[in-house]
């Protein structure tokens, strides 16, 4: 097989460090994702128990909670990063024995697992418990309606 010009390996090296990076971008996004998704759900409870003053009942499935749902984002995006690295070095050895190979494998598996935590949260989204408007004053708060 034939050597490989230099400024060639040069820029398919320079590719793939780019696509490791825009991995690494994205399990960046899935990890602030998975936390923040995780801390607000904990900011509804306390607001909704601010607000009430009751505690709040139990979730309708305890599967489908924004806590799992924000964990199960971190996790990912460890795992989005373990993969990419994984994937680099494989790229980089292939540009360096010249056998490049694609693989459409991983984009597949993101793809899945997207879709899968994308229909994870509709139900975070559909079985939110509604809080009375009767409950949207403040503690303390007389019940007058004469604000002047």
């Amino acid at each position: 097989m034939s050597e490989m010009p230099k400024i060639d390996r040069q820029r398919e090296h320079q590719a793939n460090e780019r696509t490791f990076l825009a991995w690494l971008r994205t399990s960046i996004a899935l990890i602030g994702f998975g936390f923040a998704i995780a801390r607000f759900g904990l900011f509804i409870r306390q607001l909704n128990f601010t607000l009430t003053q009751q505690p709040q009942e139990p979730a309708p499935h305890p599967f489908f909670t924004s806590e799992n749902l924000g964990i199960s984002l971190v996790i990912f995006g460890i795992i989005t990063l373990v993969l990419a690295a994984w994937r680099y070095n494989q790229v980089f050895w292939q540009i360096e024995q010249g056998n490049y190979q694609p693989s459409r494998f991983t984009v597949w598996v993101m793809t899945g697992f997207v879709i899968m935590f994308g229909i994870l949260s509709i139900p975070l989204l559909l079985l939110r418990t509604k809080v009375p408007s009767s409950s949207y004053r403040l503690p303390n708060q007389p019940h007058s309606r004469n604000f002047r």
